[in-house]
């Protein structure tokens, strides 16, 4: 056998304490990982503990890792309004359609934005950009909304308010490093138009910013209300964001006027259903994000790159 070498053993002594540095690199890394996951998912925790736990428990603050007291008294009191069903129906309505419109819009001004061809790009990229600084206010809109007779209607909804300027401009930088053009001037050999082209290549190479755009779009219709509360009057049009606005100013006003033991009731079950409320406008949205999560990080972190 051969006598290691002092230079050697020296690299070797490098090579192990390089490797224990790792470790222990590695081990406080995950250690921050776990502490950050707890402190993003804990609030959510307690907001579904919180809901099966009676009132006076929660203020008390003896609610931390499990229910105290538990109780469905939040949900039964929700879901004992029947308009709840009327505003689930209409926020998929409004998600479903509005997401579809969004993509349709925020796609397309993207692709096209994206291609050194368009002529005024440049000018049509600021002009988009302006929209985001600078807007004509509430008053305005509301006058443009009614004048297109979309007030009060199931449009406004979904419409006006479709075209998302930070979407484009993330999906028309995907575009430009993910789409090669040499693409497209193989495809005008082969004698592919513009529209042929966008729909049956562009589009099946971009899932994964759809899917990231999808999901932004639709989380912001699931959680939209103000709109709602501006441009809608008839009750059947409420989506469930409003709806359960209402119900929660309700049940504290009677909670504020009453006295004596109804006034407790009633104090106690807007309480209850001040959690319960979240948890059944949130989860619904949240069963969506599983199915798309394996294109989120990848949507993300390319249409992030820098032009």
């Amino acid at each position: 056998m051969g006598v290691l070498t002092p230079a050697v053993k020296e690299s070797k002594g490098k090579i192990k304490n390089n490797r224990s540095s790792d470790t222990v690199m590695e081990v406080v890394l995950y250690v921050i990982a776990v502490l950050f996951l707890i402190i993003l998912i804990y609030p959510l925790y307690f907001i579904v503990i919180a809901s099966f736990s009676d009132p006076s428990a929660v203020a008390g603050g003896q609610v931390w890792l499990f229910p105290k007291g538990f109780t469905l008294d939040g949900y039964k009191e929700l879901l004992r309004h029947s308009n709840i069903w009327i505003g689930y129906r209409n926020t998929i309505l409004y998600t479903i359609v509005g997401t579809l419109i969004g993509l349709v819009v925020n796609i397309s001004a993207a692709y096209a934005l994206s291609r050194k061809d368009l002529k005024g790009r440049k000018f049509l990229s600021l002009f988009f950009i302006f929209t985001m600084f600078f807007n004509g206010g509430l008053i305005p809109t509301f006058l443009t909304v009614r004048d297109f007779h979309m007030y009060d209607t199931f449009l406004v909804m979904v419409l006006p308010f479709s075209v998302g300027v930070y979407n484009i401009i993330v999906a028309r930088t995907f575009f430009q490093t993910s789409i090669p053009g040499d693409l497209w001037e193989a495809a005008q050999i082969d004698g592919c138009g513009n529209l042929r082209f966008f729909t049956g290549i562009v589009l099946p190479l971009s899932k994964a910013i759809i899917a990231v755009l999808g999901l932004w779009i639709a989380v912001g219709h699931w959680n939209s209300y103000f709109n709602a509360l501006i441009y809608l009057k008839n009750p059947n049009l409420h989506p469930l964001q409003l709806i359960l606005r209402n119900i929660l100013i309700t049940n504290q006003m009677q909670s504020g006027i009453g006295s004596g033991e109804a006034a407790q009731l009633a104090l106690r079950l807007a309480n209850m259903m001040r959690y319960s409320v979240i948890i059944v406008a949130t989860v619904p949205i949240m069963c969506v994000y599983p199915f798309i999560q394996k294109y989120f990080n990848q949507g993300v972190m390319i249409g992030a790159v820098k032009e």
